[in-house]
């Protein structure tokens, strides 16, 4: 009985350590603002935040918040460990647009950063910091998703990404595995990424259909994109889509790009694909890890500040994991050998065509 005091004791004596503790942080008012914060080299980030949110990204999961986390990848992925070139997540693909936004793979990305140049001169920021911070934010519009890290300090690119750094999507799947690894990230790593896809669509595959989305909630962050891509395609079989690096989807107004329908089915990543048909959670979380890395490739951790705290805190989403109307298990395109896909509710009612994602505001 002894023992058990002395340990309650000490015990109490570490959690009224810890409150003093919280007491002794203050948070400090910001200068023309209505916002506190804990690092006062955060405050100036609430002003971006503001024009950002009310001139760019207007406070919604819509297009330009897609395309922010869009270029946030493009941005950053030009890094290579073993040819040592390109400076990762720097801003390069604004500071030296006139050659990176040449590049094929960044087809349709000259508009989210000249809004994201202009934002960033507005405020005295570098390129690589707006980048990332708008790609935070843009994820924080879309309900379901993940509060991503933000920190800020980046210098300056020096130099060009090399061309070849972004995969394509109708590369195949060694191709772009070998690509990501030579970033850093492995397979795994990768498909966390890919939930990127839940939110975005595709202005530039098919130009005659702008704002076609890869699944049917685009302005969610939720599980659809992996369940959808898993669907088998039409006639029971994928086809070739009509444009380079499209595969035809069952679900009319949809688009699968030839990459997300071979990762969904390949041994490297099926498996972790359908581990997050049902499990919002665990996408989530694999997306916040692989995010925190990719948006610092390239730079020294310790020279910058975190200021996560100016990103707003997302939404919950209302959807829960479901098959469209019309589609059951019995639709799936089984591909994982270790586990059966999950038995997911069907959507009532009958099958919709799913509706472009709109232009911005």
């Amino acid at each position: 009985m002894a023992i058990k005091s002395v340990l309650a004791s000490l015990i109490s004596v570490v959690a009224l350590f810890q409150a003093s503790q919280a007491g002794l942080i203050k948070r400090v008012a910001c200068p023309n603002s209505k916002h506190t914060a804990t690092n006062a080299a955060c405050c100036s980030w609430f002003n971006v935040l503001d024009d950002l949110q009310v001139n760019v990204l207007f406070s919604e999961c819509g297009e330009a918040s897609h395309s922010a986390l869009r270029i946030v990848f493009h941005d950053a992925i030009g890094f290579s460990k073993t040819s040592n070139m390109g400076g990762g997540a720097d801003g390069s693909i604004i500071l030296f647009g006139d050659t990176e936004l040449e590049f094929a793979a960044n087809n349709g990305i000259d508009e989210i950063a000249g809004d994201l140049q202009t934002v960033a001169d507005a405020h005295g920021k570098t390129y690589g910091d707006i980048i990332q911070f708008a790609g935070a934010v843009g994820v924080a519009n879309c309900a379901g998703a993940p509060r991503l890290q933000f920190l800020a300090g980046r210098p300056n690119a020096t130099a060009p990404a090399p061309d070849g750094t972004v995969p394509d999507p109708f590369q195949p799947v060694t191709t772009i595995l070998a690509r990501m690894a030579d970033a850093g990230f492995s397979p795994a790593e990768l498909v966390a990424l890919l939930a990127s896809h839940t939110m975005a669509a595709a202005d530039k595959v098919d130009t005659t259909v702008p704002g076609t989305p890869f699944d049917s909630t685009a302005d969610q962050f939720d599980t659809q994109v992996f369940i959808e891509t898993q669907l088998r395609g039409i006639s029971g079989f994928p086809g070739t889509g009509p444009h380079q690096g499209e595969v035809e989807s069952p679900l009319a107004g949809e688009m699968r790009l030839q990459s997300d329908h071979n990762l969904a089915r390949d041994p490297a990543t099926a498996c972790t694909w359908q581990s997050f048909a049902n499990n919002h959670a665990l996408m989530n979380s694999q997306f916040a890890a692989a995010m925190k890395k990719l948006t610092v490739l390239g730079q020294n951790t310790r020279h910058l500040i975190d200021c996560s705290e100016v990103i707003p805190v997302p939404k919950l989403t209302t959807v829960t994991p479901h098959f469209p109307a019309g589609k059951t298990n019995a639709d799936i395109e089984q591909a994982c050998a270790t586990a059966a896909f999950p038995h997911l509710p069907t959507l009532p009612g009958p099958a919709v065509s799913i509706a472009p994602v709109p232009p911005g505001t």
